[in-house]
């Protein structure tokens, strides 16, 4: 098997860059190889002085203006389409609507499913562009009879494939990860951007979520949710506080619960579930965190969909580790077993399946069995 990369014939490469130090590196390295790069910038907001400036490497316009630069050193061509309006309504209305719904998104995996791998990638194919290239950390892998893999990062430490996760074969024949097989650390990634001139090289790593401002990501919801008091109840109904939007809660949260009533252990409680309906959020200890299975909708696969009941491991979240499944599509719905149980897992989220390495496909979890319960 051979890497993408390594394709005999130069391509016309469409390379995003972000304005951070690792789509600099991914598009200088895709000119390095020998294909025709163009760098393009992604303006996500109507008004880009409301995002976060400082250590973004997003969407603000200090970041188009640094994309800018690295263009220039690299020596290619360099524009910034204007993408503000589609990420407003698959992106931030989609974040919206998942927390009132009493689900917790992740926004860039929907960025990554919609943005840079629809929008962009269909528009880049429509310019007579062959590949969409970006700074992820993840490979892909061709076969001998053409087919393609998507596959961890050769560094665990550095892998974004998760995130990745949502990309169709078809995606996948039209994308470029040049850092993917990177055995390196994130030092290095920076030395070699400043051996190649590139000013970015010592910018901080973006974090957080790119389109609130203040990181306080409560307080946006609250802006574009209305407050809504409710109850926080514990497992067993009893009223033992209040809030002001359940939305403003995720599954497995333990700070900020703002609880009067201690617990009759004495231990810390969590939330363990979100009730938009009688806007109630419950507690509990943490224990009843635990699940045994769970049920996701909307899977994608990186290729063939694969068929009967299958044992993986599975990620359920961007930093998380991996743990045993057995997973089944019956009727479009992707029913999912762990082997031990599994400790706050959030409805909204997507469960990424893995055959060691390869990524086998998505889904966005929808509910979840408690252990406690299947035990019963």
């Amino acid at each position: 098997m051979t890497e993408t990369s390594q394709r005999p014939r130069p391509l016309r490469v469409l390379a995003a860059m972000s304005g951070g130090v690792d789509s600099a590196v991914a598009a200088a390295r895709a000119a390095e190889a020998g294909h025709d790069v163009t760098g393009v910038h992604l303006a996500l907001s109507a008004n880009p002085q409301s995002f976060r400036t400082g250590a973004r490497g997003c969407c603000t316009i200090e970041d188009s203006r640094d994309a800018r630069r690295a263009a220039d050193v690299i020596g290619i061509p360099f524009y910034v389409w204007d993408l503000a309006d589609r990420f407003r309504e698959d992106v931030v209305e989609d974040f919206v609507a998942e927390y009132e719904a009493g689900r917790t998104p992740n926004p860039c995996l929907r960025c990554n499913e919609k943005i840079k791998f629809a929008a962009l990638l269909d528009k880049a194919l429509a310019l007579g562009f062959d590949a969409v290239c970006t700074g992820h950390y993840a490979q892909v892998i061709v076969g001998e009879d053409g087919t393609r893999e998507l596959h961890r990062a050769s560094d665990m430490a550095k892998d974004q494939s998760y995130v990745l996760g949502v990309l169709d074969e078809r995606q996948l024949a039209h994308a470029l990860f040049p850092l993917g097989d990177t055995v390196t650390t994130k030092d290095e990634i920076r030395a070699e951007a400043e051996r190649r001139g590139l000013a970015v090289a010592k910018k901080p790593d973006s974090h957080d979520i790119c389109f609130i401002a203040d990181g306080d990501t409560q307080g946006f919801l609250a802006n574009r949710l209305g407050k809504a008091e409710g109850d926080i109840v514990d497992e067993s109904g009893t009223v033992v506080g209040s809030h002001e939007g359940a939305y403003g809660f995720t599954i497995g949260q333990r700070k900020g619960l703002r609880i009067g009533t201690p617990a009759a252990d004495g231990k810390p409680r969590y939330v363990l579930d979100i009730s938009p309906v009688d806007n109630t959020v419950t507690v509990g200890p943490a224990a009843s965190l635990d699940v045994s299975g769970l049920t996701a909708v909307r899977p994608r696969w990186c290729g063939t969909a694969p068929t009967g009941p299958g044992t993986y491991t599975a990620q359920l979240r961007a930093h998380g580790g991996e743990t045993e499944v057995t997973a089944e599509l019956v009727d479009g719905t992707l029913e999912v077993s762990f082997t031990e149980p599994v400790r706050g897992v959030a409805p909204g989220q997507a469960i990424v399946l893995y055959d060691d390495t390869r990524v086998v496909g998505s889904a966005t979890i929808a509910t979840t069995t408690r252990a406690a319960t299947a035990m019963a």
